[in-house]
């Protein structure tokens, strides 16, 4: 079985203070569009008071070349006026919500409680549907909460279920928003939510020190997860989260960590210019 990935920009871009001119993320785009990865996560409609980094989203779209790429396209939206935007758009295969199991970042991340946001998922799913687009969920806060909220490995797969026989979505990736798994939570909840719901795509978007990338990755990785979250050079993190940011888990480290499995469709010398052009992007 081949391993999916999703290479994620967007994430790696919103967090950045200094404007990184629409131009430069078109053409860096459009480079990580060459290597070959399973979708790009590149762009988000939400409010720009909330991420103004990605006020540019559109302009973004409208910059890429889809031709000759086998990649999809993935926008961040928050409600359904963010599905409504990127609806317009046919290029966009998905559109992603990030849904916490945590009552506390629920409201930080979103400004809506769980009961607000189960809710606000249903309005994306319809709209989404019209459009032709898939929803992807993020159960955030999947690994560990350390705001005191209530949380196990039996919560995740929870939510899991009820999204999934409630509002139909069959397309997941449990989320370590702050960085706080270790290699048995992670193992764990991969085995169990695995395990219970095969037939469910279930990825995974963790967060790390670089230090502890490979253990977090090899753990998803041992208990049946082949579809991984990364950035280059391991940037990113959620800027809502108000604690210190643990990046991406880097692709370089994913690539390094499973160099024995399959990693298809890769263009290697795509990826390295790719690489070369983030550090015009990240200086």
């Amino acid at each position: 079985m081949s391993i999916k990935i999703t290479e994620c920009p967007r994430d790696a871009m919103q967090g950045v203070e200094p404007w990184i001119p629409t131009e430069k993320k078109i053409e860096y785009i459009n480079k990580l569009l060459r290597v070959g990865f399973d979708t790009i996560d590149f762009g988000s409609f939400v409010s720009p008071k909330a991420i103004p980094q990605l006020k540019d989203t559109a302009e973004v779209l409208h910059g890429l070349d889809l031709n000759d790429t086998k990649s999809k396209l993935l926008a961040i939206v928050a409600n359904k006026r963010g599905a409504e935007s990127a609806g317009q758009f046919e290029q966009i295969s998905f559109v992603g919500y990030p849904f916490s199991i945590s009552e506390t970042f629920q409201m930080r991340n979103t400004n809506s409680t769980i009961d607000q946001s189960l809710s606000r998922v249903e309005e994306i799913v319809n709209v989404a549907h019209g459009a032709n687009q898939k929803v992807l969920i993020y159960i955030s806060m999947a690994f560990g909460n350390p705001y005191e909220d209530p949380w196990s490995s039996e919560l995740a797969c929870t939510w899991v279920d009820r999204l999934h026989s409630e509002l139909g979505i069959s397309h997941f990736a449990m989320a370590d928003t702050i960085g706080v798994g270790n290699e048995s939570s992670i193992a764990d909840l991969f085995k169990t939510v695995i395990d219970q719901f095969s037939e469910l795509h279930i990825g995974a978007h963790l967060h790390s020190n670089p230090s502890d990338s490979a253990k977090k990755i090899s753990a998803a990785f041992e208990a049946g997860c082949r579809a991984f979250d990364v950035a280059i050079n391991g940037l990113g993190g959620c800027p809502m989260a108000e604690d210190e940011l643990a990046g991406n888990i880097s692709t370089q480290a994913l690539f390094s960590t499973l160099s024995q499995e399959n990693f298809s469709g890769i263009d290697l010398d795509s990826f390295s210019e790719a690489v070369e052009i983030s550090r015009t992007v990240f200086p």
